[in-house]
C-alpha cells in the first residue's frame, strides 16, 4: 500500500543503461518502436520513454521486451567485469555511434567473404586517412 509520503521511485543509471540497451538491441534486429510496442501491447511513447531512461521497466515488461528481441534478460544488465562482459560493454559502446548499427545491418548481408574483407579494408583505411587529418 501506498503511503501518503511514498515518493516515487527515480531513475536510476541502471535503468538507463537498461533503456539504452533496448534501443540498440531494437535497432540492431531492424524492429520499430511501435512494432516493438504492439509486442508489448504499448504505446510507441513508452518505448520511447523506456529507451530514453523517462520511465523504469519493470521486471515482468523487461521479460517481454526480451522475448520480443529474442534475447535473454541478462543481455540488459552489466554483470561484474570479466572478459564475455567487458566484450558486451565494449560491442554496447561501439554500437551508441551514429550509424554504427546501420554499417553493421549493412555489413552482415554481405555473403562474399571476399567482399567482406575489401569492404572491411575500406573502413580501415577510410578511418586511418581521418586519423591522419587530425594530426
Amino acid at each position: 500500500m501506498d503511503t501518503p509520503n511514498a515518493l516515487p521511485k527515480r531513475v536510476t543509471e541502471q535503468d538507463r543503461l537498461v533503456g539504452q540497451r533496448i534501443k540498440m538491441l531494437r535497432k540492431s534486429k531492424g524492429i520499430s518502436q511501435t512494432a516493438l510496442g504492439r509486442a508489448l501491447s504499448v504505446t510507441f511513447q513508452q518505448i520511447q520513454k523506456y529507451e530514453n531512461g523517462v520511465n523504469r521497466v519493470g521486471a515482468s515488461r523487461l521479460s517481454e521486451v526480451a522475448r520480443a528481441l529474442e534475447v535473454p534478460v541478462s543481455t540488459f544488465f552489466e554483470e561484474g567485469g570479466g572478459l564475455v562482459e567487458q566484450g558486451q560493454k565494449e560491442a554496447f559502446e561501439f554500437l551508441r555511434v551514429p550509424g554504427a548499427v546501420g554499417l553493421l545491418n549493412a555489413f552482415i548481408t554481405i555473403e562474399d567473404d571476399r567482399l567482406r574483407r575489401e569492404v572491411l579494408a575500406l573502413v580501415r583505411s577510410a578511418a586511418r586517412i581521418e586519423q591522419d587529418q587530425g594530426t
